[in-house]
């Protein structure tokens, strides 16, 4: 069964994180479990997710989720949140709000990519 789609393709947050995420090489786009997923051959983004609560899932619709060095997850720990299914691989999540530091969510997409690029990618990213 297919996934509902839980976003808004007018999402100007979307459209923020997207610019971002595409600009790394060979970068894509997919839906995925209802949820825009950035990838090159592993998704390194997702926008959006979930948090389990007392059994339930809580929504995190303006939210970015990438996989970090797991020194960085602990120093973030305190402002992020672990997502639902993708948080015991070391995945975190972060709101993004009014306040948002794009330069912060830049650097933290980067650091996914580096994660799951492959070397190659990597050395066109750092020509």
């Amino acid at each position: 069964m297919a996934h509902p789609r839980m976003f808004d393709e007018a999402d100007p947050v979307l459209a923020r994180v997207r610019e971002l995420a595409l600009s790394f090489p060979d970068a894509r786009e997919k839906v995925s479990h209802g949820r825009p997923a950035f990838f090159t051959t592993k998704v390194f983004a997702y926008y959006g997710g979930s948090v389990k609560v007392d059994g339930d899932h809580e929504q995190h619709g303006h939210a970015v989720l990438v996989l970090v060095d797991p020194g960085e997850r602990e120093a973030l720990l305190d402002r992020c949140f672990i997502p639902a299914y993708l948080g015991p691989s070391g995945w975190i999540g972060m709101d993004l709000t009014d306040d948002t530091d794009w330069a912060e969510i830049g650097e933290l997409l980067d650091a996914s990519y580096r994660r799951t690029a492959g070397p190659r990618r990597v050395a066109l990213l750092d020509d």
